[in-house]
């Protein structure tokens, strides 16, 4: 299926502990480039993730943000430690007999004491296992968003497709009518120059210029890279590349149309190909 580079994806994974938030953003690039912006909590696993996306983009600029959000000490209130509190007493008790003009300890500074509140442990594994949960439903998220972008470019490719099929279509039915009005104007300019003693070499002239503005070549290469697109199109995994390449192929031989032109019919047909042409090579820059 095609997909575009272009996406989008967030998700959130909350639980008593903590609230873990997964943003996937990607744009068009040649080839896959991964940058991440972790909680300092989440940065051993960048590793694994980096595989995750390995495994399941081909191309594109992506940018991962993964953040973590704590509850507050309260909510996590677990009662005061014995311990911390004993200890904070012993010292106070050898301390202010010394210093005599110190301050007993206030229960503002009591309760901002390191361990002091006992709070309900977070475990690391249980963050990373959130994280990579939270991950995972972002990426298939970003996966079909992408596919979903694809399948509109992919329609908006067959649809030119077929405008310029219908270009080409349209066009080789009269060229066997413009090469014989171009021999016949060759032949009078060159009757006109060589007089009728020069029918020998009006005969080469003729032929050879009637060689050098034969576009048929030029059109059934076209219908080939019309055929090798749709082809293309079909075909699963990434395709982008192997497509910006048929739409140089395809804008070549409209350039070479044009050059060869030596009616209306044929120079406008190459303009309205490079129009074509251009659109789908805009849309092909976005797919993967």
């Amino acid at each position: 299926m095609t997909a575009s580079m272009t996406g989008f994806a967030a998700r959130s994974l909350n639980s008593d502990h903590a609230s873990v938030s997964v943003d996937l953003r990607s744009v068009n690039q040649r080839y896959l480039e991964l940058h991440f912006r972790l909680a300092d909590e989440f940065r051993p696993l960048e590793p694994q993730l980096r595989e995750l996306l390995n495994q399941r983009l081909a191309r594109g600029k992506v940018e991962c943000r993964i953040g973590l959000v704590l509850p507050s000490v309260a909510s996590l209130d677990n009662g005061l430690n014995p311990a911390i509190l004993e200890r904070l007493v012993h010292w106070q008790d050898e301390v202010l007999p010394r210093l005599p003009g110190a301050a007993p300890l206030s229960v503002h500074e009591v309760l901002r004491w390191p361990g002091a509140v006992q709070t309900a442990a977070l475990s690391q594994d249980a963050l990373n296992e959130a994280a990579l949960a939270a991950m995972g439903a972002a990426l298939d998220d970003l996966v079909d968003s992408r596919r979903r972008e694809g399948l509109r470019l992919r329609q908006h490719i067959l649809d030119r497709l077929a405008a310029a099929e219908a270009q080409v279509d349209g066009l080789k039915p009269l060229l066997p009518a413009l090469a014989a009005t171009q021999r016949e104007k060759l032949a009078e300019r060159l009757r006109d120059a060589l007089g009728e003693a020069g029918h020998e070499r009006l005969a080469q002239e003729v032929a050879l210029a009637a060689q050098k503005a034969d576009i048929d070549e030029e059109c059934s290469r076209l219908v080939t890279h019309f055929t090798e697109v749709r082809r293309v199109l079909d075909q699963a995994g990434a395709v982008g590349k192997r497509l910006d390449f048929l739409m140089q192929e395809l804008h070549r031989e409209a350039n070479t149309l044009g050059s060869k032109s030596v009616a209306v019919e044929t120079s406008r047909v190459s303009l309205e190909l490079k129009v074509l042409i251009e659109q789908m090579r805009e849309q092909v820059q976005n797919i993967e």
